[in-house]
């Protein structure tokens, strides 16, 4: 019994340390000298991008019998086909092509505290994929070929301690999906590792505390996907936060930092919410399989790009990179370049003073466990002038039409930026009165940050766009609100 409770008592010193590093603007390093170090990294950090043909890529090829694109190599990742039936669907079959990539990277965020206060080791790292460059990425960012050097560049910094870490100074560790319209049952290990050692401060390197984070988070693509994901599994949730951190004068801050108070009810319990998870995946008959890329129909490859009849949805072309500061310092690949911005928003509100997030359970071909949840709107809404009426997501007029005072938090954020390039989302959290959708729907429930983050403990559970909003939810207990 003596161990149980010395292990609850850890956790929420845990949780009670995360929050106390949320609301610190200034640690190691002032904020000040962090954005302007920031800033002169993009300045200075820069690669030359273009693209060019598919059937120039150096070191990847078409394959003969399948039309798939893969690395000579045999790792990395392959485009090929997926075919998805999801019956009773606005659109109950189709084909498209899709990023094949078997093998588990490593998604780290190396943590210690200084003088009290608990900062996190960020990385500013070029991108190809990302518009303006550099984004603050975490400490490692790998995938298991190039941890392993696969590519015969230099090793990854930083990445032995998440290969050789004290399991009672890891904060987070767990596998969770990447974009499941886009990648074919694609994981990432996202792991957080506290260390008391000294640790040398390599270039490019700067300690945060989240409180830091946060506030770049509020700004258009500083803070990149694998950060938010990563930063989402922080167990950020404990007894008592709101009493501890109670923000006098500021309710919509005190209703989050409630809603990551796991003594604070929420609409539904714990088991309840497990169950409907349970009886949506049950209910929602999904099949997806690989096919060769060249049984795809509906898509054209052309010499410059794989792109929809339509012109929609998004096209996979090739680019070469050069730049500086990396394992490898020159090469090429394909990606996926999306057709439009998307939107991902949570519709919020108070209940009883505590905030919930509206969340749907939301299919898409790619996931492992046929669903995940997802952000209340999940879309790229000019995809919808070609697919079928009914297609049109539900609350996507909520979150258009929202008065600027309703929006909590709005940021143009990038998508993983070696996969896919100028991917990027408007984040949006909008708040609406205490008696909106009080009966959403069967694939809709009201949760609690608090609850949220429980799921975020396991697997499969939480989908990464929601994972990023739960980042940005979090960043508002380190934000002062308007009302």
């Amino acid at each position: 019994m003596s161990g149980i409770v010395s292990t609850l008592a850890a956790e929420q010193r845990t949780a009670e340390r995360i929050a106390e590093s949320a609301v610190r603007i200034d640690g190691v390093f002032p904020f000040t000298e962090i954005r302007d170090w920031f800033a002169e990294r993009r300045l200075t950090d820069v690669a030359r991008v273009e693209r060019i043909a598919l059937d120039d890529l150096v070191r990847w090829r078409t394959d003969d019998a399948t039309g798939n694109i893969v690395h000579e190599s045999g790792r990395f990742f392959s485009l090929e086909g997926l075919a998805a039936e999801v019956p009773g669907g606005e659109v109950p079959a189709w084909t498209q092509p899709v990023i094949h990539q078997p093998e588990i990277g490593i998604l780290g965020i190396l943590a210690k505290e200084f003088d009290g206060v608990l900062h996190f080791l960020m990385q500013a790292k070029n991108e190809p994929g990302n518009v303006h460059g550099v984004e603050l990425s975490p400490t490692v960012q790998a995938t298991r070929s190039n941890y392993t050097r696969v590519h015969r560049g230099n090793f990854v910094p930083y990445v032995e301690y998440f290969q050789q870490q004290d399991p009672k100074k890891v904060l987070a560790d767990v596998l969770q999906s990447e974009q499941g319209a886009w990648f074919f049952q694609k994981r990432n290990r996202n792991i957080i590792v506290e260390t008391d050692e000294e640790v040398e401060l390599r270039d490019g390197f700067r300690w945060l505390t989240l409180g830091q984070i946060h506030r770049l988070l509020a700004g258009d693509a500083v803070i990149n996907m694998d950060s938010r994901t990563v930063l989402s599994c922080l167990p950020f949730s404990g007894v008592g936060l709101a009493d501890n951190f109670s923000f006098p004068g500021q309710e919509f801050r005190r209703s989050v930092i409630r809603s990551s108070s796991a003594d604070r009810s929420g609409l539904h319990g714990v088991g309840e919410i497990l169950s409907w998870i349970t009886e949506t995946r049950t209910r929602h008959e999904v099949s997806a399989r690989r096919i060769p890329l060249r049984e795809v129909t509906g898509w054209t490859r052309r010499p410059d790009a794989v792109v929809h009849d339509s012109g929609l949805f998004f096209k996979v072309i090739g680019i070469e990179v050069e730049t500086e500061g990396r394992e490898v310092t020159g090469w090429t690949q394909p990606v996926v370049e999306p057709v439009g911005t998307g939107i991902n928003a949570f519709l919020v509100k108070r209940v009883d003073g505590v905030l919930h997030a509206l969340v749907n359970a939301r299919v898409q071909p790619g996931f492992l466990d046929v669903i995940e949840l997802a952000p209340t709107v999940q879309c790229t809404p000019d995809n919808y002038t070609w697919l079928p009426p009914g297609a049109r997501p539900r609350f996507l007029d909520d979150v258009l039409d929202a008065r600027p005072d309703r929006i909590r938090f709005e940021s143009l954020l990038s998508e993983e930026g070696g996969r896919f390039f100028h991917a990027r989302n408007r984040y949006l959290v909008i708040e609406t009165d205490a008696d909106h959708a009080p009966d959403p729907g069967p694939d809709f429930r009201w949760l609690t940050l608090h609850q949220l983050v429980g799921l975020l403990r396991h697997s499969h559970y939480v989908n990464v766009e929601a994972r990023s909003l739960i980042a940005c939810l979090h960043s508002l207990t380190g934000t002062p609100a308007t009302v």
